[in-house]
């Protein structure tokens, strides 16, 4: 658990724009297919927030065609049929995956669920606005 003072310092480097999550060698691969309207819906309510979010610094998103030809370092990913099919990989294996689009809040809660499967070491997110989507600190901790 992160002191006090740590939390203020992370805090105020969000602020300032600066960047405060330690990088790590994860990633959201979404799995889409042209002419899936999930995968519109998910592009027209979180496609454009997702770069800017907090999220993303801890797993930044790459897309994937389901029915392209498959890269090689996600040649261990199995029982991809569903689009969008969001896969969250650390250092090349999968950790855990969200089946469909269910609307902006449950992405987002889905999400946070997974990325508390990375590392202990990455900040909270939960607190994370719907605006810009930044971490927060909530009183108390």
């Amino acid at each position: 658990m992160l002191s006090h003072a740590i939390r203020c310092v992370l805090m105020a480097a969000c602020i300032c724009g600066l960047s405060v999550v330690p990088a790590v060698a994860a990633e959201l691969v979404l799995f889409e297919a042209a002419g899936c309207v999930w995968c519109e819906a998910w592009d027209a309510e979180i496609g454009m927030i997702y770069p800017k979010a907090a999220e993303s610094r801890i797993a930044p998103l790459r897309r994937v065609d389901i029915h392209g030809e498959r890269p090689d370092d996600l040649a261990s990913v199995r029982g991809i049929i569903y689009t969008p099919t969001f896969v969250l990989m650390d250092s090349g294996k999968e950790v855990g995956r969200i089946t469909g689009y269910a609307g902006e809040e449950s992405f987002w809660g889905l999400l946070e669920i997974e990325l508390r499967k990375l590392d202990d070491q990455i900040p909270d997110v939960a607190g994370a606005s719907e605006a810009g989507r930044q971490p927060t600190v909530r009183q108390g901790e």
